[in-house]
């Protein structure tokens, strides 16, 4: 009895150690660049370390973080590129989602979902496509050259295969476009 005990305090304490290391290991937000730097201190706010607040008004609330805009997407749509140059630049802009949310995987949802998420209704704040970019419809869908929304499905957290439906604007038919990651 006395070495099962034993037995089983050493494996939590390695099951401990373990989810530190994990947890220490893969960073919350991976991508310092785009995190809004911390505010700098004053000499009041560090008087107000100290225990000094006596006649120090309350601090003023937070500013609202600001949109960075990376516009991956600008040859979206273009002319003289194909509709396969347009799947694999949505692609990208997915793989670029991914590394900055490495636990998240790929954003989830509709076409408006995915898309709001990706023009920077996110925690991030980071728009990775522009809110204003022409291929997005008035719904907030991301749209083909066509102006039919693109179909996202989500094969795993990390896979994402993306449909066009074509010229003839029907999806399920022979001129459809897939891209299978």
């Amino acid at each position: 009895m006395k070495r099962f005990f034993v037995a089983s305090l050493v494996l939590a304490f390695l099951a401990a150690g373990w989810f530190l290391a994990l947890q220490l290991t893969t960073p919350s937000v991976p991508v310092t660049a785009l995190s809004t730097p911390p505010a700098p201190r004053s000499a009041s706010t560090l008087d107000s370390d100290r225990g000094n607040s006596a006649s120090k008004p309350p601090p003023a609330p937070a500013a609202p973080v600001p949109l960075e805009r990376l516009d991956l997407a600008k040859e979206l749509n273009a002319p003289g590129k194909t509709i396969q140059d347009d799947l694999h630049l949505i692609d990208s802009v997915f793989s670029v989602w991914q590394s900055n949310f490495l636990k998240e995987g790929n954003p989830v949802g509709d076409n408006a979902e995915i898309t709001a998420a990706l023009t920077g209704k996110n925690q991030l704040h980071v728009a990775f496509l522009a809110p204003d970019h022409p291929a997005i419809n008035a719904h907030g869908e991301l749209c083909d050259r066509w102006g039919t929304p693109f179909f996202f499905h989500q094969q795993s957290g990390w896979k994402m295969e993306i449909v066009s439906a074509g010229p003839d604007r029907i999806r399920g038919t022979a001129d459809d476009v897939v891209f299978k990651p």
